[in-house]
């Protein structure tokens, strides 16, 4: 096995992430688009990780901070490179940037339909809150 890499996203990589998320993320969101992840991107330039093998990505996860929360989105490994530590190496990268923030307390969406992840999730020391429930409201156009 060659060593994973895991690093923030530069501005070109974005494209290549959103191309990605199509064949390794579970659903989509009305910010997956170009602008949505450049929009991202500028406020916080490591805040979304890509995980490489051999120069190829093969993971990511956007480990967003407020200031007060720490929040994971879109966990995400490539369906051939699966059960290989790269979703477990990511989460680490994530934590350890919270930490270095002054984090205390990462959370995550998950979907509920998302059963591989929920495990995942799981043995990842994560653990789901069934008192709260997510309320959304879209800012702007038609919802997904």
């Amino acid at each position: 096995m060659t060593d994973l890499r895991i690093e923030p996203a530069s501005a070109t990589d974005l494209g290549a992430v959103l191309d990605f998320w199509k064949t390794a993320a579970e659903g989509t969101s009305i910010s997956d688009d170009l602008a949505g992840v450049e929009r991202l991107h500028e406020r916080d330039p490591h805040a979304l990780l890509l995980a490489r093998r051999d120069g190829e990505l093969v993971g990511t996860v956007i480990a967003g901070f407020d200031g007060w929360r720490c929040h994971l989105y879109r966990l995400a490994v490539h369906p051939a490179h699966r059960r290989r530590g790269i979703g477990s190496a990511l989460l680490a990268a994530a934590e350890e940037r919270f930490a270095a923030l002054g984090g205390r307390r990462a959370d995550a969406m998950v979907l509920v339909r998302n059963e591989q992840a929920h495990q995942a999730w799981d043995a990842a020391g994560y653990a789901s809150q069934d008192q709260w429930t997510r309320w959304v409201k879209p800012l702007d156009g038609p919802t997904r």
